[in-house]
C-alpha cells in the first residue's frame, strides 16, 4: 500500500488526473482475465497513458498538474533540460519541457553507437540538470537504465517524474532512492480505484477484486501464474 505522504494540492491533483485517465478509457479492470505486465507481474489492471496523447485538454490540463507539482516540491528553477524515456516519456518529456520552457533529449533503451552519448538524442550538455520523464511506472526498474545513460553522458539526474505510479509493489522508490533518484507522480491506483467507487465506472465484484489485488499484489500475482514475492528484486 502507498505510503507516501502526500499534501491536500497533490490529492487533489491526483484525483484529476484519476478522473481523466478513467473518461478517457485509458484504465481497465479485468480480474478474470488478468494482465502479464513487462516485470512479470499479472495484474488486474491495466493503464495506457499513451492515449492521453489523442485528447488535447486532457494532455494540457496533465501536463499542467506536472509541471505545477515539479515547482512546488523541486523548484521553478531546478532543471536545465528535460529527457524523455523511450519510447512512451518522449511525449511526456516534450510537452514538460515546452511549458518549463526548456531544451528536450530523449533516452534510448539500448545504445545506438559507441561513447557517451550512445543512447541519448538531442544536445546534452555536461552537467545540466536533467528532470527524467516517463509515463508509468511499476516497480521502478526501468528508470534505472535511463539514469544510469543520462549520467554517462555527463548529466545530473536527480529527480524523474511520471504521470502515473502503481503504488503497490513494496521497496520500488526506496530502489530509486539509494541511486541517489526522486520519483514524483501524479497518481496511483489507489487514486483511480477512489474515483472509480464514487464515480461508479466498474462493478462492485471488479472493484472487490482489484481492492484485494492493491491490498497484496505480489500473492495475488503468484496464485494467478506470474511473479511473487519470493522473485522480487
Amino acid at each position: 500500500m502507498l505510503t507516501v505522504s502526500r499534501t491536500p494540492e497533490q490529492k487533489a491533483a491526483a484525483l484529476t488526473a484519476a478522473r481523466i485517465l478513467l473518461e478517457l478509457k485509458a484504465i481497465n479492470f479485468r480480474p478474470e482475465d488478468p494482465y502479464t505486465l513487462t516485470a512479470g507481474w499479472k495484474s488486474p489492471v491495466y493503464i495506457d497513458c499513451r492515449k492521453i496523447i489523442s485528447y488535447p485538454r486532457a494532455r494540457r490540463k496533465i501536463i499542467d498538474l506536472a509541471v505545477e507539482l515539479m515547482g512546488r516540491h523541486v523548484g521553478y528553477e531546478a532543471f536545465d533540460s528535460v529527457a524523455g524515456g523511450e519510447t512512451a516519456g518522449i511525449p511526456y518529456a516534450a510537452w514538460v519541457a515546452d511549458k518549463m520552457d526548456l531544451p528536450m533529449q530523449y533516452v534510448r533503451k539500448k545504445p545506438k553507437g559507441f561513447g557517451r552519448m550512445a543512447q541519448i538524442e538531442g544536445d546534452l550538455k555536461e552537467g545540466q540538470r536533467v528532470l527524467l520523464v516517463e509515463d508509468l511506472a511499476t516497480d521502478g526498474g526501468s528508470k534505472l537504465n535511463f539514469l544510469n545513460a543520462l549520467r554517462a553522458a555527463g548529466a545530473t539526474c536527480e529527480h524523474a517524474f511520471v504521470v502515473f505510479y502503481y503504488g503497490v509493489f513494496p521497496n520500488a522508490l526506496k530502489a530509486l532512492e539509494e541511486q541517489g533518484l526522486t520519483m514524483h507522480f501524479l497518481t496511483t491506483w489507489w487514486d483511480v480505484l477512489e474515483v472509480a467507487e464514487t464515480d461508479g465506472h466498474f462493478t462492485k465484484e471488479k472493484i472487490s477484486e482489484v481492492r484485494a489485488f492493491l491490498h497484496d499484489p505480489m500473492s495475488w500475482s503468484a496464485a494467478r501464474g506470474g511473479r511473487g514475492a519470493d522473485e522480487q528484486a
